[in-house]
């Protein structure tokens, strides 16, 4: 393939992780990418000998300024971008009586406000060429709240929210969008991009503490294959027919499955509760 014909990534948060391991791939395949961390420094050696098909940029999600410019910059560069990973995020665990303000707002700054933020800079591009694929990396947290984990949850419920209204946006325009919900997966995130709490009431030693401890423990021998991973998010991608969700690693696909089944059960043991809340057959 051409270099000028390989289809341009553009994927936030290579630092470590899902992003590094997905950048990696695209260029291992010939094709072009910019790679984005906050500290262009790290992401260096994922572009070197790569040169003239990738780029690395520097890029805080949570910064207006340095969003346009790494955009404007990759566009410039390659003619326009095929493939946004919208990966750039961090955890926050504690209990959501005992969570801090200004902790929860940053939270929300990187894993939503800065997701909607990098879509807003793409789309328009994508739209002019009628073509392109957004992949947000949620998480099974999307689907499932665990105990400790409230706000991060809320971030991920968020980022499948507008997931879904963004496909029906502009799937019309042929322009797909991909949300990945990870399970548990070896890479450094505890470590890099996790800021735990533990809790100093009794009442949440056997939810909270006990969840966050597991994690503690369980870091460095999760499941997950970053590498697998990012292959997998290549092929849907590439897809025919791409998914909308892409469910990653056994344990998170048991407890999605699982998530769904239980609501699906209890709406549907409420049933007539809920068509009981309409008027009457026959009255406006």
């Amino acid at each position: 393939m051409a270099a000028e014909q390989a289809p341009v990534w553009f994927i936030t948060g290579c630092s470590s992780g899902f992003g590094r391991a997905l950048a990696a791939l695209v260029l291992e395949r010939g094709w072009r990418a910019a790679v984005t961390a906050r500290d262009p420094g790290q992401v260096e050696a994922l572009v070197a000998g790569h040169e003239g098909r990738g780029v690395a940029l520097a890029l805080d999600v949570t910064n207006p300024t340095q969003i346009a410019v790494a955009v404007q910059a990759a566009e410039a560069r390659f003619g326009g971008i095929d493939v946004l990973v919208n990966n750039a995020g961090y955890g926050y665990q504690v209990s959501v009586e005992e969570g801090k303000d200004a902790a929860i707002r940053a939270l929300f700054e990187t894993n939503v406000f800065g997701l909607a933020a990098l879509i807003r800079a793409v789309l328009p591009g994508m739209r002019a060429r009628r073509r392109g694929a957004i992949v947000n990396i949620s998480s099974v947290g999307g689907f499932v709240g665990f105990p400790g984990s409230g706000y991060y949850a809320a971030t991920k419920h968020a980022v499948e929210g507008l997931s879904d209204a963004l496909a029906k946006e502009v799937g019309p325009l042929g322009i797909q969008v991909l949300c990945v919900e990870p399970g548990p997966f070896r890479t450094d995130f505890a470590r890099r991009s996790l800021k735990q709490t533990l809790s100093p009431s009794g009442d949440y030693e056997q939810t909270v503490n006990a969840r966050l401890r597991q994690l503690a423990a369980r870091s460095g021998t999760q499941p997950g294959d970053p590498v697998r991973a990012g292959r997998a998010i290549i092929a849907a991608v590439q897809a025919t027919r791409p998914p909308r969700h892409l469910v990653l690693g056994a344990i998170g696909l048991e407890n999605v499955r699982k998530s769904l089944t239980d609501t699906l059960e209890e709406i549907d043991a409420w049933k007539q509760t809920s068509l009981g809340a309409d008027y009457p057959a026959g009255r406006g």
